[in-house]
Order: structure tokens, then C-alpha cells, then sequence
């Protein structure tokens, strides 16, 4: 009878399961529909007409995006701005969070304290000053320029996140490793950096996404040849309404690259979330 109701109630939570995630897939469902449907379809009728007239599919939409100078030029603007924000983040806090979990220097404690208190200051604060300084380096509407500023704002939240992992390794593991006479990059690199993956990698998705779906700070700091792709499909919004031909493409697009990324780091993510919640 135990087995009856366990074997029920997991059905249950099963189809409760499959019903959030049918919900929650339909409006990529019919965003990706209605990239695929001609402005003159998406005007007649809704994009679940097409599962019952399938011939208003087609692949013209994609092909006007890619010969779309400014929607190309933008999106390589948003890979030039978001993988090498992710990496030097990644590194430097990679660093840092070693120096502050197993190094013992001077203020160590303060500095830390100062890097923990930087989490809680809005990025809207220093969009103004920070602007006037790139002004000032000229850097303001380029491509490092935004780039510099994601790296600086994402830096207190990747150190926390990497310093806190990292201080949870077995303390002997390191003494064992200095003791055979490892160097601290030699160990750093050999055994921290493999040890600390999914946390790393769980940094690096977050970061990535952050990045390729900002717009505030793009659409301050980055001219009309720097912008990435969120500035440029707002852009394209017509005066009388939504370009749907171009925006809906262009959005399943910007879509696509994060839920690839995602899915690829997807193992070492889940480690990494789920990493101290089991001892």
C-alpha cells in the first residue's frame, strides 16, 4: 500500500513537473513560431495559428537577419564584449579568492571586508562618474570601455563566490602539497583551479548571462559602433509599432547563445549549486 501511494504521489509530482515546464516553454514556443512567420501572417493572426498551417514557416526572416549589417555587427559586439568579461573575471577573482582563502598578508581581513561591502553598491551609482573617467581615458563608447565596467562590477560577487569555496578545501590537501614542495601557483594551478570547477564554471555562466542580456550599461557606455545586441533590437522598434520580422529573430537569436552555453557547462553547474549542500 506504502508503494502505492509512493509510486502515486510521485506521479503527481511528476506531471506537476511536466505542466510548469510546458508553461513555462511556451513563449519560446511562440517567439521562436513567430520568428519563422512573415510580418503579414503575425499581423492576421497569433503565432499558434502556424501549428495548424505550417506552410507560414520560413527560414526568410533568419535570412534578412544575417544580411543585416547592423544586427551582425552587433552581435559579434556582444561576443567581444562577453567572453572576454567572463574570462578576466573568472581569472582575477580565481586569483583573489585563492590570495584571500590560503594566502596570509597584510589587511587581508579588511580588504576582504571592503570587497563584501562593494556588493551591496548599485550599479546605477557609478554609471555617471565612471562615465565622466571614461570620458576622461577615452574609453567612453567603446568596446573595452564596457567591458572594463562589467568586470569591475561583477569582480565583488565572483571573489565572495570563489574566496568562499575555496576556503571550504581541506586545509591537509594544501600543507600535504607545500610539504612535497609545491610553489602556490604550482598548487593553485594543479590543485585548487581543479578542485574549485564547479564552482568556476557556475561563476562563468552567470557572469555570461549577466553580460550578453545587459542593456543599461551597453546602451550608456557603448556608441552606435560598440553596442551589442540588446541596444541594437531596441533600436529597432518602429515609432508605430514592433518590428516583429527583425525582433523576433533577432531575440531568439540573443536567445540561443546563453541556453547553448548553458546546457554545455550544464554538469559542472549543477556541482557547483549543489556544492556544501552535502557533507
Amino acid at each position: 500500500m506504502n508503494a502505492v501511494k509512493r509510486y502515486v504521489g510521485n506521479g503527481f509530482v511528476q506531471a506537476f513537473l511536466v505542466l510548469v515546464g510546458l508553461v513555462w516553454m511556451t513563449p519560446l514556443a511562440g517567439l521562436f513560431l513567430s520568428s519563422l512567420r512573415s510580418a503579414e501572417d503575425t499581423a492576421k493572426s497569433g503565432w499558434w495559428t502556424a501549428l495548424a498551417s505550417p506552410g507560414q514557416l520560413s527560414l526568410d526572416n533568419y535570412s534578412a537577419l544575417l544580411g543585416n549589417a547592423g544586427i551582425t555587427r552587433a552581435f559579434w559586439n556582444t561576443v567581444l564584449i562577453s567572453v572576454p568579461t567572463t574570462v578576466l573575471v573568472v581569472v582575477v577573482a580565481a586569483l583573489a579568492g585563492y590570495a584571500f582563502a590560503w594566502l596570509d598578508f597584510p589587511g587581508r581581513d579588511a580588504v576582504f571586508l571592503v570587497v563584501v561591502a562593494l556588493l551591496v553598491v548599485p550599479v546605477q551609482i557609478g554609471l555617471l562618474p565612471v562615465a565622466k573617467l571614461f570620458g576622461q581615458l577615452g574609453l567612453f563608447g567603446t568596446i573595452p570601455g564596457v567591458v572594463l565596467f562589467h568586470v569591475a562590477y561583477g569582480l565583488p560577487f565572483a571573489v565572495f563566490l570563489l574566496r568562499n569555496y575555496f576556503a571550504e578545501m581541506p586545509k591537509e590537501m594544501l600543507e600535504a602539497a607545500r610539504m612535497d614542495g609545491g610553489s602556490e601557483w604550482r598548487i593553485f594551478t594543479r590543485l585548487v583551479l581543479p578542485v574549485g570547477r564547479p564552482a568556476i564554471a557556475s561563476l562563468a555562466i552567470f557572469q555570461f548571462l549577466w553580460v550578453w542580456n545587459d542593456m543599461l550599461v551597453a546602451l550608456l557606455f557603448a556608441d552606435s559602433s560598440a553596442q551589442p545586441l540588446t541596444v541594437e533590437l531596441q533600436s529597432q522598434i518602429r515609432q508605430f509599432g514592433s518590428n516583429i520580422d527583425v525582433l523576433a529573430p533577432g531575440a531568439f537569436l540573443s536567445l540561443i547563445v546563453p541556453v547553448v552555453v548553458f546546457f554545455a557547462f550544464q554538469r559542472h553547474f549543477v556541482q557547483g549549486v549543489m556544492a556544501g549542500s552535502v557533507k
